[in-house]
């Protein structure tokens, strides 16, 4: 066999690596395993090595246990070496046979893998002929807006739908400050105006004790950032950005209803910080997975989905769509389809 894995336990060894890979997000770093391990779950970093060549590729595995049924999960992985991209069904496939076997000493119902490949047929093939399927739902999102940030800031500004340019602008005149509080108070104080956000929207939230431990991993090697945006000493807005081998990633936001546009300014401002910390990309994370341009958020339909007005902001910044394989789910006991079952459902209600 020409490739064989081996668990990495250092740090360097696994950030190296990543650094070669163009496709990647925050979600294999170390510092997510890392976080990961606080919140109590099991974690395996798992090299996938090609004989005589070094590290192929590489792999976060999570063990997440539910009432419904325990399964091995991979969060935007795995990550292989761009140059050997055609040999991927042979890497998938060990790395397979690794995962079976941790399956069987920890009692895993399935295996699910959120893939950070490209959604086209040739990789849809060859999950499906490892025994894969769609899984019901996703955990992390499958098509993000990505901005390119290595523009000047001029041009970038150009870029943006006209009303979001003019909305940035009009927040400053109205005076409003963006500024940094990256302490896990913090984080406390986001969590203030994130949970007034969730009333508003209605959806389930991270935890207090969750968005500490994930400013605490993040943190200790300044790859997070707090911000926050106030009016008249009123906080209006923040939001939790994650700085990490040259690319910005909004995951966590949260906002106060008002006229005063302040969230668009707190984005440009996080934008910036990208461009300081020598960022190349700006991934806003996830948007409505049907959308592919401004427009068709004109569509009806499309304007009932939960993340409408999201993805409008989102977009208005300028950038393009990026779509991932759908996740994908290997069934290891029958009580999987009581996990389907059960996630399907919850889908349907949700509406996305």
């Amino acid at each position: 066999m020409e490739f064989e894995i081996k668990e990495i336990r250092d740090r360097s060894v696994w950030e190296r690596f990543l650094l070669t890979c163009q496709e990647k997000t925050f979600l294999q770093s170390w510092n997510w395993g890392d976080f990961q391990e606080n919140l109590g779950f099991r974690i395996w970093r798992l090299g996938i090595y090609q004989k005589g060549s070094g590290i192929a590729g590489l792999s976060l595995v999570v063990k997440i246990v539910a009432k419904r049924g325990s399964f091995l999960f991979v969060p935007h992985g795995p990550n292989i070496k761009p140059e050997i991209k055609n040999q991927r069904l042979e890497i998938l496939g060990v790395l397979l046979e690794k995962l079976r076997k941790i399956a069987k000493e920890e009692k895993i119902d399935f295996i699910r893998i959120a893939p950070i490949w490209e959604r086209d047929q040739k990789s849809k093939e060859i999950f499906k002929k490892l025994g894969f399927r769609d899984a019901p739902v996703h955990i992390h999102p499958e098509v993000t807006w990505i901005l390119d940030i290595s523009l000047p800031e001029e041009e970038i500004l150009r870029r943006m739908r006209k009303n979001t340019r003019n909305l940035i602008r009009r927040a400053k005149k109205e005076g409003v400050e963006v500024f940094q509080e990256n302490s896990q108070e913090g984080v406390k104080k986001f969590n203030e105006i994130y949970s007034v956000t969730v009333r508003r929207h209605h959806f389930a939230p991270f935890s207090l004790e969750y968005l500490k431990g994930e400013f605490s991993a993040f943190s200790k090697e300044d790859q997070i950032v707090v911000f926050f945006a106030k009016h008249q000493g009123k906080l209006l807005a923040s939001a939790m950005v994650i700085y990490w081998q040259k690319i910005g990633f909004y995951h966590q936001g949260a906002s106060i209803a008002s006229r005063v546009p302040a969230p668009y300014l707190l984005q440009w401002e996080a934008i910036k910080e990208a461009k300081r910390r020598g960022c190349q990309l700006y991934n806003f994370w996830g948007i409505v997975p049907e959308v592919k341009t401004t427009e068709d958020l004109k569509d009806p339909k499309i304007r009932r989905h939960p993340w409408w007005g999201l993805s409008l902001f989102k977009m208005g910044f300028g950038g393009y769509r990026k779509e991932y394989l759908r996740t994908q789910d290997l069934p290891l006991s029958f009580r999987y389809w009581l996990n389907y079952l059960v996630e399907k459902a919850r889908k349907l209600r949700r509406g996305y």
